[in-house]
């Protein structure tokens, strides 16, 4: 059992109280918005099931979901839209959600720990920390609201633009989402600059 709590507890004997973790879902599909979630948890809040948001069952993540929020000091959750996403390119768009969701919290953190090896973007004091997601509470956490607000946000978009099934794939490069977009062509949520290779 990973000890989610190590990296915080380095952070807060260095002398970081507000400890922020931050991550995102959805650089790689071929529609919708990148979202990224920051969240700072009490200091060793115990939430049973608690791990990367990509380990766990669609079900266990929504009923995590609502335990964040509940027990969370502090969270914000944002969006970088498929057209940022095309004028910025991926890593800067995903950047642009950070900054947003950290800014969302309503508070400013001391630090805050980034799911990943590069954070150039980040406006904020970070640390970056490889899976992150699975290592740390906090960034375990965002995503987990990251993934959860993202595929709800598909599922809408299912709605407004029917035939390319995003309530299935959530907008990645499935074998039916291409056959729908060639079948149907591109919806305005798509990201024009992911759609290059198609034919």
């Amino acid at each position: 059992m990973t000890d989610l709590w190590q990296i915080e507890r380095g952070l807060y004997a260095q002398g970081f109280s507000l400890v922020a973790g931050v991550d995102e879902a959805g650089r790689g599909p071929l529609a919708g918005p990148v979202c990224a979630a920051a969240v700072i948890l009490p200091p060793e809040t115990v939430i049973p099931g608690l791990d990367d948001s990509k380990k766990l069952s669609p079900k266990k993540r929504d009923a995590l979901f609502d335990v964040i929020r509940e027990k969370a000091l502090y969270y914000g959750v944002a969006f970088a839209s498929e057209r940022e996403i095309d004028d910025l390119n991926i890593l800067n768009a995903t950047y642009l959600a950070m900054n947003r969701a950290i800014a969302k919290l309503g508070v400013t953190p001391d630090i805050c720990i980034i799911d990943g090896n590069r954070s150039e973007g980040i406006e904020y004091r970070n640390k970056t920390v490889v899976g992150g997601d699975g290592l740390s509470a906090n960034v375990a956490a965002a995503s987990i609201l990251a993934k959860v607000t993202r595929d709800r946000y598909m599922e809408e978009l299912a709605q407004k633009y029917p035939g390319y099934g995003f309530e299935k794939h959530k907008g990645y490069g499935t074998r039916a989402h291409y056959a729908a977009i060639r079948a149907l062509g591109p919806s305005a949520v798509h990201r024009a600059t992911f759609l290059r290779k198609i034919h």
